[in-house]
C-alpha cells in the first residue's frame, strides 16, 4: 500500500484550500519572502479552446496550499504578482503546460523558472523522468493517484482532491534542494540555465491564427489549396476561440483540407464536402467559412503561400547513424546524463548528411557532452 505523500507534511501544517482574496495575499506576501517556491496547476483542457486555469498549487518549507483561483471575487493579483517575482525561483516539474496556462493569463512567463524534470535529466536520472519517480527516489514515498482523473473545474472540490493536488508540489523544496546540489557538484548550473532560457521564451507561447495552417495535413496540395487551407484553419482557430471549444468541435482537420482542395464558394457545394455537419452549411459558420475560401480564391495568386522548403540533404549512410547512436551511448554514459536529451534520432540523422547548422547537438553544452566528438567522427578523426 503506498505510503500517504502528506504523513509527514501534516506534522507540522496541513494543506489548505485558499478560496478568498485575504488569505491569498497574506500567503503570496509570505511565500514572497522565500528564496524558492513549489507551483504546480490542475486544469481543464479536454473540451476547451484553450487550457482553462482551475487550480494552483503553492508549496514552501513546511506549507503548502492549493488556491481556488475559480472561487467567486478571489483577487489573483497577488498570486499573479508572485509568479512574476523576479527574486522567487518558481519550481516547477515539466513545467511547459503550466508555463504556457501562466502567459494565457498573465501575457507573460513566470521568471526565475527551475524544471526538475529537465535538471535530472542533466544530472542523469534518465529520459523524462516523472514527478513520482523522483519523490520515491528521493523521499522513498510512493504517491497516490486516487484523483487523477478528476474534473478540477467542479465544485466544491473534495478533501481528496486538495490532498492529491498538493502532493504533486510538497516534495519539490527536497528535490529542488538535491538536484541543485548535485549540478553545483557537476558544474552544470550553466547547463539548467541555457534550458531555461529556451523554456521561459514568451515566443514558444504565442500562437498566430494565420499559422494554424501549417500544422494540418494535407496531401500534395497546389499553392490555391494552401491558400484556402490559410483561411479556413485562421477561421477556425477564431471561431474554436470565441467559442471556448476544441479546434477538432468546430471542424477536424481532414475536414479543413478537403474544403482546401475543394474550395466550395456556395452553400451546396459546401454541404457536399465530408465531414461538414449540415447544421453548419445554413448557419453563421457555414457562410464565414465560405467567405474564408471566397476571399483566398479572389487574393492575388503571387501572395499565395509554399509549404516550407526542406533543405536538401544527402540521405545518410544507416552505419554512420549507427556509429553515432553508439558514440552518444558512450558520451553520455561517460557524463551520466539521458542520451535523448542530448540528441534524438532525426539530428544524427542529420549530423551524419553533414548538416552543421540548427543541430541542437551541436551547440551548447550538447556540444561539449556529445558535438564535437560527433563531428570528430563524421570527419575521421574522432580518437576516442
Amino acid at each position: 500500500m503506498p505510503l500517504n505523500p502528506l504523513s509527514v507534511f501534516r506534522r507540522s501544517r496541513p494543506p489548505k484550500l485558499i478560496t478568498g482574496s485575504a488569505e491569498l495575499a497574506s500567503i503570496c506576501s509570505r511565500f514572497s519572502r522565500r528564496n524558492f517556491i513549489g507551483v504546480d496547476t490542475e486544469f481543464l483542457r479536454r473540451s476547451t479552446y484553450r487550457p482553462r486555469l482551475c487550480l494552483v498549487q503553492l508549496a514552501s518549507g513546511n506549507s503548502a496550499v492549493a488556491v481556488d483561483v475559480l472561487a467567486p471575487g478571489i483577487d489573483l493579483a497577488p498570486l499573479y504578482d508572485l509568479m512574476l517575482n523576479p527574486r522567487v525561483i518558481k519550481v516547477f516539474h515539466s513545467a511547459s503546460q503550466d508555463l504556457e496556462i501562466f502567459h494565457l493569463v498573465l501575457g507573460d512567463v513566470p521568471q526565475p523558472v527551475f524544471d526538475t524534470q529537465v535538471a535530472a535529466m542533466v544530472c542523469g536520472y534518465g529520459e523524462q523522468p516523472s514527478y513520482a519517480k523522483l519523490v520515491e527516489e528521493f523521499s522513498g514515498i510512493e504517491l497516490a493517484k486516487s484523483a487523477q482523473q478528476s474534473d478540477w473545474s467542479q465544485r466544491p472540490l473534495t478533501p481528496e482532491q486538495v490532498e492529491y493536488a498538493v502532493q504533486d508540489v510538497v516534495h519539490l523544496d527536497r528535490i529542488y534542494k538535491t538536484l541543485s546540489k548535485r549540478l553545483r557538484e557537476l558544474g552544470r548550473e550553466e547547463w539548467v540555465a541555457s534550458e531555461m532560457a529556451l523554456l521561459t521564451d514568451e515566443d514558444a507561447y504565442r500562437h498566430d491564427p494565420g499559422d494554424a495552417w501549417l500544422r494540418v495535413s494535407i496531401r500534395r496540395p497546389t499553392r490555391k489549396d494552401l491558400a484556402v487551407l490559410r483561411e479556413v484553419a485562421a477561421w477556425r482557430e477564431i471561431a474554436a476561440d470565441r467559442r471556448d471549444l476544441p479546434r477538432a468541435w468546430v471542424l477536424k482537420d481532414s475536414v479543413l483540407a478537403e474544403i482546401a482542395q475543394k474550395a466550395p464558394l456556395t452553400r451546396s457545394e459546401l454541404g457536399r464536402v465530408s465531414g461538414v455537419p449540415s447544421r453548419m452549411v445554413n448557419r453563421s459558420w457555414g457562410r464565414q467559412l465560405l467567405q474564408a475560401v471566397s476571399r483566398a480564391v479572389e487574393s492575388d495568386p503571387g501572395d499565395w503561400p509554399r509549404l516550407p522548403e526542406r533543405p536538401a540533404r544527402p540521405k545518410p549512410r544507416a552505419a554512420d547513424v549507427a556509429r553515432l547512436q553508439g558514440l552518444l551511448k558512450r558520451c553520455c554514459e561517460e557524463h551520466d546524463v539521458a542520451p535523448g536529451f542530448v540528441a534524438n534520432r532525426d539530428e544524427l540523422a542529420r549530423i551524419a548528411a553533414g548538416e552543421r547548422s540548427g543541430v541542437r547537438a551541436l551547440g551548447g553544452w550538447r556540444k561539449t557532452v556529445f558535438g564535437d566528438a560527433a563531428l570528430a567522427l563524421i570527419d575521421g578523426k574522432y580518437r576516442g
